[in-house]
């Protein structure tokens, strides 16, 4: 792959993989971008819109969603690296204002907790739908009256929007720059992000792509009725817009311990570092280790940096493979473009790198108890029932908004829908489940999050359960 015609071999790959994929599943549009060892490839597929019919170009923007995650933790490390934070120090330090429903929490969350996502603010589906350069202040004014904690700093791994939102109100406050002037300044600019923007103001004047959602009963793809998410979700991935072209050099840099293509260094070798070094681990299949900011996924002795980044009705994810001076960014403007993700991802990995991925999960076992697994579990706005049936367990998943507004948001950010069809899971081992009717080797790539954890037996019940990476605690039952 680096040379002309490795190159060439990768592009013609990867057009025939998306193709394939886009006309079996009803995927209108798709880009990807592979850089590997000094050589680019962008390939573009597909409509960007439905209702407009506008080709998703190579150069077509779309929402970054959560890889923009990767871009908040860097700018918490520039203030670091600047001595205007201490990984270390209590978030109240800086945001005195700063507080939860559960009297005494929000003082033991350290800065170090929100972007390692260990905090356990219970604030993952919290939609406050404020705008403009306020939003953040708006957010966290809010979490003080009705949202807890799900368990104890640094105690449990659980995917965090809270924390990184939280995380964009501490930059304001010690920088005094509103988050997306921050963003561009310290992250755009240096990296050479000419691409990129931070509202859909900016992304109207450029070719964009929107998401889409299938209709369930034609299955035709229709195009969302929500483009961002408000602007207090912008240091979560609410409102940054871009191209892959942009998330390949962002991904460039922290490949390259820091330096932008441009050559201007954005964060220190020691940070880039401190971002891919394991700052919980759960030691479970399904949840890989995290850093601070990036995931860090195990593909046998290889890792790969990576953070995938959901919008109302698209994907987008970036992966970094520093072993193998590899970096892969793509976009798909339906949910289910995931699938081609992963398996782009894999086919880079096994054929372009040579690297043998080992079957994370093999076999399953018919006599697992279950009745350890059953119950009520509960996180902000969303219920899970777990029950036995047919020998297997079966999840009922559940949106219960606290409000009209909320609602709102969540429905058209889900596509309409507040409640899942039943799933059932079989064992594979003591607390550990996988959707049943999947063969095994689906949770070998990036998929890995479809499997289902339960975690803290106590008097011979499960605390926890994690799905997606994401923590419900045990209510009842």
């Amino acid at each position: 792959m680096n040379n002309d015609n490795a190159l060439h071999t990768v592009e013609a790959q990867i057009r025939q993989q998306v193709a394939a994929y886009c006309a079996a599943d009803n995927v209108p549009g798709f880009v990807a971008g592979v850089h590997h060892a000094g050589e680019r490839v962008v390939v573009a597929h597909g409509v960007a819109n439905t209702a407009t019919g506008a080709p998703m170009r190579e150069d077509t923007g779309f929402l970054y969603g959560s890889v923009t995650k990767v871009m908040t933790t860097t700018l918490v490390l520039r203030q670091v690296e600047r001595g205007a934070l201490d990984l270390d120090a209590p978030v109240v330090r800086y945001l005195p204002e700063f507080a939860l429903s559960v009297p005494g929490a929000a003082e033991r969350i350290l800065v170090r907790h929100l972007i390692a996502h260990t905090n356990g603010i219970d604030a993952d589906l919290y939609f406050p739908d404020a705008r403009g350069h306020g939003a953040l202040k708006s957010y966290v004014e809010g979490l003080a009256a009705g949202h807890g904690v799900l368990f104890e700093p640094g105690e449990q791994l659980s995917y965090s929007n809270g924390g990184m939102i939280i995380a964009g109100r501490l930059l304001e406050a010690v920088t005094g720059l509103a988050f997306p002037d921050l963003l561009a300044r310290d992250v755009y600019a240096p990296v050479g992000m000419t691409g990129s923007g931070t509202s859909a103001d900016q992304a109207i004047l450029r070719s964009t792509a929107v998401g889409h959602f299938l209709d369930p009963g034609t299955m035709a793809a229709r195009p969302t009725g929500m483009f961002t998410l408000p602007d207090t979700w912008g240091p979560a991935g609410g409102t940054p817009i871009g191209t892959v072209a942009d998330l390949l050099a962002f991904g460039r840099t922290h490949l390259d311990g820091g330096v932008s293509p441009t050559g201007t260094r954005v964060l220190s070798a020691e940070s880039t570092a401190l971002m891919r070094q394991v700052a919980f681990d759960m030691a479970s299949p399904n949840v890989p280790p995290i850093g601070l900011g990036w995931v860090l996924y195990p593909f046998g002795d290889t890792t790969v940096l990576a953070m995938s980044g959901a919008s109302p009705g698209g994907v987008s994810l970036l992966c970094v493979v520093p072993e193998h001076d590899l970096v892969f960014a793509a976009f798909g403007n339906t949910p289910g473009a995931i699938l081609l993700q992963d398996q782009l991802l894999c086919w880079l990995l096994r054929e372009r790198l040579g690297i043998e991925i080992p079957a994370l999960v093999t076999g399953s076992e018919s006599e697992v108890d279950l009745s350890p697994y059953v119950g009520t579990y509960r996180s902000d706005q969303l219920r899970i029932d777990v029950s036995v049936v047919d020998g297997q367990l079966e999840e009922r998943m559940t949106y219960e908004p606290a409000d009209a507004s909320q609602e709102r948001i969540f429905t058209e950010f889900a596509g309409g829908k507040t409640s899942a069809p039943p799933q059932r899971y079989v064992p594979v081992r003591p607390g550990l489940f996988a959707p049943a009717g999947y063969p095994l080797e689906t949770f070998d790539g990036y998929l890995r999050l479809l499997l289902v954890s339960y975690h803290d037996l106590r008097d011979g019940r499960a605390r926890f359960r994690n799905g997606g990476g994401r923590l419900t605690r045990r209510v009842s039952g």
